[in-house]
């Protein structure tokens, strides 16, 4: 999965969204665990906040899951 781009019509997506929309995550509660246990990177730096505006140009990983680049 590394290497994906994800495309959002809107100006930024909240990252536990972006986990779920980017199949990282099959659903809200696991991508709100994932973050919580500080699986979850942001731009390269761990990201534990659910509601972190993600905007086109971020990266963001989860470990062992994959890199979704928005665009």
């Amino acid at each position: 999965m590394s290497g994906n781009e994800v495309k959002i019509t809107t100006e930024f997506i909240k990252l536990d969204a972006l986990l779920k929309f980017a199949g990282l995550a099959d659903t809200g509660g696991e991508a709100k665990l994932l973050i919580q246990n500080g699986e979850v990177s942001f731009n390269g730096e761990v990201c534990t906040m659910r509601g972190k505006k993600v905007r086109p140009g971020d990266r963001v990983s989860v470990d062992g899951r994959g890199e979704v680049k928005v665009v």
